[in-house]
């Protein structure tokens, strides 16, 4: 707006010159800038009375104009606002290109650790966090992708790619927000996996209602964990070693139905040979129906809508992935 100011002001004396003194345009626009300038020079060509009351009047009405734009441009620059808009031209410019991403609304403790277990799995994601004091403190690595805005709001949530993200995180400590965002976020995408934080215990059926997959109340999960330590301790350590938490070299991984080649499809457990072709282990299976199987049967068939949970190294999955993915 400031810009547009200084650029309005300087047209009008432009055409008031020609006009009153028949000034040719680069005269006019000296003239113009140094009155709103009010630097003093000498005039071009000696005024009329028409053109005295002109250039009182151009001084006039430009002079606290002129003041006002300067300050809000220097304002602008001085505070940051500059290179945030280019950081977020930048990021909005990465973000066109990405697909199967995961949106993390939020950069609290949450969002934090999921950014940190996406990166360690290389996943692409991007976080939307409005406070600057908190993109400002975020570590390096995962400043590639972070947009500054509300993730409350649907145009921020569109510039993020959300019709083309795979899943959406959202851990702001506020419910309500939360709500919004997953009201949002599912009708954007339908096919979206949305998670979502939960502080009370009344929240999490309205959540799902709403169109979250999963609701994840980070204190009675902590709770539960702290108890689960205190009873099985070497247990709970051995799982959260295997999910992520406790080493990079460790995948547990899910083959789905849709993803397998055709061939393979519709193959019993022993007939995929996963073991002998990647070196890694089937230690669960999800039926169409939703129900899981530990350590299922090799004549387990691979039918639609069913899942395979797989456990190995990296360099095993990796090899996994390249036979049937």
């Amino acid at each position: 707006m400031a810009i547009a100011l200084i650029i309005a002001i300087t047209f009008i004396g432009i055409i008031g010159f020609v006009l009153i003194e028949g000034y040719g345009f680069f005269d006019a626009f000296y003239m113009t800038i140094i009155t709103i300038a009010t630097v003093g020079f000498q005039e071009v060509h000696p005024l009329s009375d028409a053109g005295r009351l002109f250039t009182s009047v151009l001084i006039i009405t430009s002079f606290g104009t002129f003041a006002f734009a300067v300050t809000a441009i220097s304002q602008y620059v001085i505070d940051g606002e500059l290179n945030s808009y280019f950081r977020n031209l930048r990021v909005t410019n990465e973000i066109k290109k990405l697909e199967n991403h995961v949106i993390i609304c939020g950069y609290g403790r949450n969002g934090k650790q999921a950014a940190h277990v996406l990166k360690n799995h290389n996943q692409r994601f991007v976080v939307i966090e409005k406070k600057r004091d908190v993109i400002a403190g975020m570590n390096q690595k995962y400043r590639e992708l972070v947009l500054e805005g509300d993730s409350t709001r649907d145009e921020v949530l569109e510039s993020v790619g959300i019709s083309k993200a795979r899943a959406l995180i959202t851990t702001l400590p506020i419910d309500a927000d939360n709500l919004f965002i997953v009201l949002s976020a599912r009708a954007l995408n339908p096919k979206l996996t949305i998670i979502s934080r939960a502080s009370d215990d009344n929240t999490d059926k309205k959540l799902k209602v709403a169109g979250a997959n999963n609701v994840i109340m980070p204190d009675k999960i902590g709770g539960a964990h702290m108890a689960s330590l205190v009873l099985k301790p070497d247990v709970i350590e051995f799982v959260d070693f295997i999910t992520g938490q406790g080493g990079d070299n460790i995948r547990l991984e899910e083959i789905t139905f849709d993803n397998l080649p055709d061939h393979f499809k519709n193959k019993t457990i022993r007939e995929l040979e996963i073991r002998n072709k990647s070196g890694a282990n089937i230690i669960g299976f999800k039926t169409a129906q939703g129900e899981y199987v530990v350590n299922p049967s090799p004549d387990t068939k691979m039918i639609h809508d069913a899942k395979l949970f797989v456990l190995g190294t990296a360099e095993q999955i990796g090899k996994l992935r390249e036979i049937f993915v």
